[in-house]
C-alpha cells in the first residue's frame, strides 16, 4: 500500500510540474518586438531658441531633428490630446520623443511643466458624443452652432471654424475637409456622404486659398530683420509666439543680429516656403559700430562685446566678466590680472588706458556683512562659517580678524570689501 500511495504522489507531482512549465512557456511568450526609435543627430540644435510645440508644423519638427516618421507620429499624438499639448508632462509621453531628446529640448519648450488640474477635460476626446446629420448640406455655411446641434464640442466647432478661415473660407474639397485633425476618420465617413463638396481638390488650390488669404494681408516691403520688432514681425505674418522666437534668436544665440540670409533661413520657425517669399525683400544692413573710447570705459562696467572690441579672445573677456561678477566688482586693476584664462599682455595694455570706479561696489563690515554675501565672495567664502560664529560673541572687526589669524595676504586682499 505504501509503495503505490508513493508512486501516486510522484504521478500527481509529474503532472504538476508539467501544467507549470506549460503555463510559464505560455505566458512568457515575446511580443512582437516594437520597432526601434531612432533619432537623427542635427547641428541646428545648437541655435535652438525657445518654441512653442503647438504653432510647429511638420517641415518645422524635422528642423529640430526628427525623422519623416517620427513628425508624422508628433502630429498625429497632438490630434489624438485634443490638437494642443497642454504641458510638457503631456508632450514627454509621445513615443516618438526619447527621454534623451525631450531632455536635449525640454528647457526651450514653451509649455507648464505639468498641465493644470481639470486642463484634461478641455477638449473631448473624438467619438464621445454621437454625430446627427439629417440632410446634405455646405459645410462652408455652417456656424460654431450649426456644429454643435451636429454634436461636436464648442472647442471643436471653433477649430472647424479656424481651420475654413485657414484655407480661405472654404473647404474647397472633401478631401481638404477630411484634413481637419478635429474631424476622426469615424465622423468623416459618417458626414462625407452628406458633404455638398466636390470630392478631389482643384489644382490651383495653393494660389486660391493661402495666396489670397495669407498673402493677401501681407504687404512685403525691403526690410532689415535686425531692425525689426515685434509687431513688425507679426505684419510679415508671423504669430507673436513665433515673432518672439525669432527675436529670441537673433538676440540671444546671434547675439543681437542676423549677420546673413543663412542665419536667419536657420531659425526653426520659419519655414523653407516662407523664407523664399521674404527673401527678395530681405536687405541686412552692415552695422557701422561706433568704436568704443576705452580711455572712459570704466572697467567695472565695460561689456563682453567691448571686451571683445579691445581685442580679448571669448574666453578672456568671458572669464573677466564671471570673475567681476562674482566679486561684485574690481577694487583695483591688479585684480584683472589675477583672472585665470586671460590674455595678461593684453588686459595689462587695457587696464593702463581704461579707468576703474570702485563707488558701486559693495563693501561690509565683518558684523554687518550678509551671511550669503559672505559664503559666495571668492575671498571669504573659505572663512565665513568662521566669521558668522565669532561675531555672535565678539561683534567686533577688530576681534575678530585676531580670532581669524589670517595669512596677510588674504587678510589684504579680504579688506579690500570691507569698510
Amino acid at each position: 500500500m505504501m509503495r503505490k500511495s508513493y508512486y501516486q504522489k510522484l504521478a500527481l507531482m509529474v503532472t504538476l510540474l508539467t501544467v507549470l512549465l506549460a503555463y510559464q512557456k505560455y505566458t512568457s511568450r515575446e511580443k512582437e518586438p516594437f520597432p526601434e526609435v531612432t533619432f537623427i543627430k542635427d547641428s541646428s540644435i545648437r541655435d535652438l531658441s525657445d518654441f512653442d510645440p503647438n504653432i510647429l508644423d511638420k517641415e518645422q519638427w524635422l528642423k529640430l531633428g526628427f525623422s519623416e516618421k517620427q513628425t508624422a507620429t508628433i502630429l498625429k499624438y497632438k490630434d489624438m490630446v485634443g490638437g494642443k499639448f497642454t504641458s510638457k508632462e503631456q508632450l514627454k509621453k509621445c513615443y516618438a520623443i526619447s527621454e534623451e531628446k525631450f531632455s536635449e529640448l525640454a528647457s526651450f519648450i514653451l509649455l507648464p511643466e505639468a498641465a493644470e488640474k481639470g486642463d484634461s477635460k478641455r477638449f473631448t476626446p473624438y467619438g464621445k458624443k454621437g454625430i446627427m446629420i439629417s440632410a446634405k448640406f455646405n459645410p462652408d455655411r455652417f456656424s460654431v452652432h450649426d456644429w454643435l446641434k451636429m454634436g461636436f464640442s464648442e472647442k471643436q466647432a471653433e477649430a472647424i471654424i479656424k481651420y475654413r478661415n485657414y484655407l480661405g473660407g472654404s473647404f474647397i474639397s472633401k478631401e481638404k475637409f477630411k484634413e481637419c485633425f478635429i474631424i476622426s476618420p469615424e465622423n468623416y465617413s459618417k458626414i462625407a456622404p452628406y458633404l455638398l463638396l466636390p470630392e478631389n481638390t482643384p489644382e490651383n488650390f495653393r494660389n486660391f486659398a493661402k495666396d489670397n488669404t495669407v498673402k493677401s494681408r501681407i504687404q512685403y516691403h525691403i526690410f532689415d530683420p535686425n531692425q525689426l520688432d515685434l509687431e513688425g514681425w507679426k505684419t510679415l505674418g508671423f504669430s507673436e509666439k513665433q515673432a518672439i522666437t525669432i527675436i529670441n534668436y537673433r538676440d540671444r544665440n546671434l547675439r543681437g543680429s542676423f549677420k546673413s540670409l543663412e542665419d536667419l533661413q536657420k531659425c526653426f520657425v520659419i519655414s523653407a516656403e516662407k523664407f523664399q517669399e521674404m527673401k527678395p525683400y530681405i536687405k541686412i544692413q552692415e552695422k557701422q559700430q561706433e568704436k568704443t573710447d576705452f580711455s572712459k570705459t570704466d572697467l567695472n562696467t565695460i561689456t563682453f562685446k567691448q571686451l571683445i572690441e579691445f581685442g580679448l579672445d571669448e574666453r578672456s573677456a568671458g572669464s573677466i566678466i564671471g570673475f567681476r561678477k562674482k566679486l561684485g566688482g574690481f577694487m583695483n586693476k591688479q585684480q584683472i590680472l589675477t583672472t585665470y584664462n586671460i590674455n595678461q599682455d593684453l588686459v595689462q595694455k587695457l587696464i593702463s588706458i581704461a579707468p576703474l570706479n570702485i563707488s558701486n561696489v559693495p563693501r561690509y563690515s565683518l558684523v554687518d556683512a550678509p551671511e550669503e554675501w559672505l559664503k559666495n565672495h571668492p575671498y571669504f567664502k573659505y572663512s565665513a562659517d568662521k566669521i558668522i560664529f565669532y561675531r555672535i560673541s565678539n561683534p567686533d572687526d577688530k576681534k575678530i580678524w585676531k580670532l581669524l589669524k589670517l595669512k596677510p595676504e588674504y587678510e589684504e586682499r579680504m579688506k579690500l570689501y570691507v569698510k
